[in-house]
């Protein structure tokens, strides 16, 4: 159970930081230091890499633990005969379960991370100038831990949106593609689930876990290409137009309420694609096989 708890908590985390990004946009406009803001924000995705690479090994963890405790149970060590017992059928409900709780926890994540938009783009506006003070990120991470003046200058921006802000939102007209946001759905739901199912398969084919794992790429692919395609440079577009004065800051505001609201959707999207996707990669693993 603490493993689990331990994966929940930084899936949450990952995704949570993967939100916050959208808060980059708008502080780098409203400094006019984009490239700035995205190198700044680069230390802070450093902590859901990390978390990324422990949460991976953790779930990993968790479904062998269920392997071997269904060979104990069975009494059954080879592994295509394990598969049909009723133990293991009871170990896989347990790993389904699991799993749809860490995508929850993906979800809770986005939430969080929703919320603190606003809060983020003033504490990020005002790093963003204090790195340019300083000329140093561990001098200015330095000043911000050791100087309670400045401490409490950020704690003070800290505030969580009211209603006013999505009711504005909503009444304003929509600025920026629809099909940008729908894609943006698709494509975090893919991503949200792709390790989560590749594992699944691993523990429905345990012969070839190991190659399943590995074809989390196959489910991935698809969201990569429309991330990179579409998504991400449909969002650059819109930034840089603001930074020319083409568009107002509202526009790129507005794509991160739109961005973050899709990306939270999109984490409920997964978990109806989370066991098709396993058995996809189950037949693509028994192809290879």
């Amino acid at each position: 159970m603490e493993r689990l708890l331990a994966v929940a908590v930084l899936t949450a985390i990952i995704h949570l930081i993967n939100t916050l990004i959208y808060a980059v946009r708008i502080s780098g406009v409203r400094t006019q230091r984009l490239a700035t803001a995205f190198s700044l924000f680069n230390v802070i995705f450093l902590l859901a890499s990390t978390a990324n690479s422990i949460q991976g090994f953790l779930l990993a963890s968790i479904v062998e633990k269920a392997i071997k405790t269904a060979q104990t149970q069975a009494g059954i060590s080879v592994l295509e005969q394990l598969v049909h017992h009723p133990a293991y059928q009871v170990q896989l409900s347990v790993i389904d379960h699991n799993i749809r709780l860490v995508i929850a926890a993906a979800t809770l994540g986005t939430l969080i991370g929703a919320a603190l938009i606003p809060a983020f783009v003033n504490i990020f506006t005002r790093a963003i100038y204090l790195f340019e003070e300083t000329g140093s990120v561990p001098r200015m991470l330095g000043m911000v831990i050791f100087s309670p003046r400045r401490v409490f200058g950020l704690a003070g921006e800290m505030r969580l949106p009211g209603k006013k802000t999505f009711k504005l939102a909503a009444v304003r007209r929509l600025a920026i593609p629809k099909m940008f946001l729908i894609l943006n759905f698709f494509v975090t739901g893919i991503y949200t689930t792709g390790v989560l199912s590749a594992l699944f398969a691993g523990a429905l084919f345990p012969d070839f876990r190991a190659a399943a794992a590995t074809l989390s790429a196959v489910v991935n692919g698809l969201a990569t290409i429309l991330s990179a395609t579409v998504v991400d440079p449909t969002a650059a577009a819109i930034t840089d137009q603001a930074l020319r004065g083409e568009r107002s800051e509202d526009d790129v505001k507005q794509m991160a309420l739109y961005l973050s609201i899709t990306r939270l959707l999109g984490t409920g999207f997964a978990q109806l694609i989370f066991v098709p996707s396993a058995y996809f990669i189950k037949y693509m693993a028994s192809l290879l096989a």
